[in-house]
Formats: C-alpha cells, structure tokens, sequence
C-alpha cells in the first residue's frame, strides 16, 4: 500500500461527505478537513496543506472547480472533482483549473481508490517534470556565468580557451568553491572596474 495522504474533503451534501470519509479512512488515509460550501475548503485547503483535495463540483458560495482554481493560486495540491454529471465543459474545465481526476457520482471505494492512485502518480510525475526544468534552468544560468567568467579571464590573462577553464577550476578547487560560486565573484570584481 502507498503511504497514507492527508486529505480534504469537500461535499454539501452530508450523506456523501459521509461515505467518501469512510472510503478515504477505509483506505488507509485521513481526513484532514471537512468543507460544506467552497470557501471553506479553500480556507481549508490553505490552511491545512493536505496531500490531496476531493471536491464536488456543485458547492455553495464558490463552486469546486473556481474554489480549486483559488487554492492552485497559492498553493498546488493535486484535486479530484466528484460530480453527478459528465458533462463536456466541466471536465474541459476542471482540467484547465489542473484537476487531475473527475469521479461520477455515486462513488464506490474501488473507483476512489483508482482515483487517488492515478491523481497522486499524475501529481509525482508533475512534480518531477517541475523538478527537471528548474535543473536545467540552474544548468544553463551556471553555464552562462561560467562562460562569461572564462571570457574574462581569457581577455585579462591573454589565455586560450582551455587554459582559462583550468584557471578558474583551479580557482574553484582552491577557494572550495563551486564553480559557479567562483565565476559569479569573478563577474562581480570585473563589474568594479566598469562601474561609474
């Protein structure tokens, strides 16, 4: 079994708040929060940081997909939209607002729990691709500073190319410095010479 989530449930109608808490503890999980309307579960949401979001789509005041969409703002917490209908627009909509599954009313157990297995696995799989992309933004901007530190050093000490990346490893090593670390002060103390 997959480690035990933390989760917010949000239903008006009480009968089914009911058995989906039931199903969610049944399942090795707990509830976190119960919301009857969708401000609330925003507030909720928010406030408790659970692992997973289950809304009905109908709420009053906000209703689920908007109330998720306030929560995703501030805070991305992968949801599950519980509806009675299966209808086009919602679901194109509820994906728009990063839903990541949309269940048809009446719920058993077996199909929650294909839904929160294949949310969270949607929701990993999100994470690591995020993940993924700011290492290869940190990648590229250390790259830049490396290659702008080497044309210095290439420049002032009149050096090829090779030789000016052995200097500033050298550096590196030396200082027990990153790389990186080493090219931005070399950056910074050429900028001295340039500023007004």
């Amino acid at each position: 079994m997959k480690k035990s989530l933390r989760i917010l449930l949000a239903e008006d109608e009480f009968l089914i708040l009911m058995a989906l808490k039931s199903y969610v503890e049944n399942l090795g999980h707990e509830v976190v929060g119960e919301a009857t309307d969708g401000e609330k579960a925003v507030e909720l949401a928010l406030e408790k940081k659970p692992d997973l979001v289950i809304m009905d789509i109908n709420m009053p005041n906000l209703d689920g997909i908007e109330a998720i969409k306030k929560i995703n703002e501030k805070l991305y917490i992968p949801s599950i939209i519980v509806s009675g209908y299966s209808d086009e627009k919602l679901i194109n909509r509820a994906t728009e607002e990063g839903v990541l599954y949309y269940l048809l009313k009446p719920i058993d157990i077996k199909e929650l729990k294909i839904a929160i297995n294949i949310s969270m696995a949607k929701f990993e799989e999100i994470q690591k691709l995020h993940d993924e992309l700011n290492d290869t933004k940190t990648a590229l901007d250390a790259r830049k500073h490396i290659e702008k530190a080497k044309g210095i050093i290439m420049k002032r000490m009149n050096l090829q190319e090779p030789e000016a990346m052995k200097r500033l490893q050298k550096m590196s090593r030396d200082n027990n410095k990153k790389l990186v670390v080493v090219a931005k002060e070399l950056i910074q103390a050429e900028s001295l010479f340039y500023s007004e």
